[in-house]
């Protein structure tokens, strides 16, 4: 199979509380979960720029979940839906209903976060790649979390120049459930940095040059026990885009 006649296939998994969330697959061999960022989705982080067929071609499985209240994943209104970490459990669930012992495991941004506590909670991929992610965004959730209800609460009256105007944007262009997603944001909580000394395996920070949304990848990269950095263009919006990303996580995962 070649890049350009890969295609990504979609069913449903059981989330947490019995939700119906989708999962997107791609390509045969080594399973390699990816996790989206948020407001975002499988589509637009991994399949839409080319970065899942690079891996796809690579001998990869890649197995995309869309986040509840994400993509094509349902997005409840009960806040019984959304108990702490339940991205944690709703990840576990997933790797539980595919049959996963051996795999590999990434995230970009808020999956990054979701599998750092996803390790912490007990899961052990062989690799793990944290994109989009650097050392005080996973102890600084609180305050990123804040910056986001805020534009939730605000949104359709932010204009242009106000720091939350691109996150509205982003939410416009993504259809984003406001209510469900201000749910998901309480259930996410902080990675304390002496944590991260526990998250033993081989791990790849891979952060966009311009990229500084959640802090220094390379201090993370440098608190992880087997931590490696690498470098690719554009910002923590633009990263995804380049394929520099699929293939610095293909080159680490060999």
């Amino acid at each position: 199979m070649t890049q350009e006649t890969l295609t990504a296939e979609t069913g449903t998994f059981e989330g947490f509380g019995g939700a119906r969330l989708a999962v997107h697959t791609m390509g045969e061999g080594r399973p390699l979960v990816l996790v989206h960022g948020l407001f975002s989705s499988a589509e637009v982080n991994w399949i839409k720029f080319g970065n899942a067929a690079i891996l796809a071609a690579s001998g990869f499985r890649v197995i995309m979940p869309d986040l509840r209240a994400h993509g094509q994943s349902e997005a409840p209104h009960d806040p019984a839906a959304y108990p702490a970490d339940v991205l944690v459990q709703d990840l576990q669930l997933l790797i539980k209903a595919q049959g996963l012992t051996d795999y590999d495991l990434g995230g970009f941004s808020l999956g990054s976060r979701t599998a750092v506590r996803g390790v912490l909670a007990g899961l052990s991929p062989r690799k793990l790649v944290l994109g989009g992610m650097g050392l005080s965004g996973l102890a600084g959730w609180a305050r990123r979390s804040a910056h986001f209800i805020d534009t939730i609460d605000r949104f359709g009256t932010i204009e242009r120049g106000d720091p939350a105007f691109t996150a509205q944007a982003f939410m416009k262009t993504m259809k984003i459930d406001r209510v469900a997603a201000r749910l998901l944001l309480s259930s996410v909580d902080d990675t304390p940095p002496d944590a991260i000394a526990r998250v033993a395996m081989p791990t790849l920070c891979v952060c966009g040059v311009d990229d500084r949304d959640n802090g220094s990848a390379p201090d993370l990269a440098a608190a992880l026990p087997d931590g490696h950095y690498v470098e690719v263009p554009g910002n923590h919006m633009s990263s995804v885009t380049f394929k520099d990303m699929g293939r610095a996580i293909a080159a680490f995962l060999a």
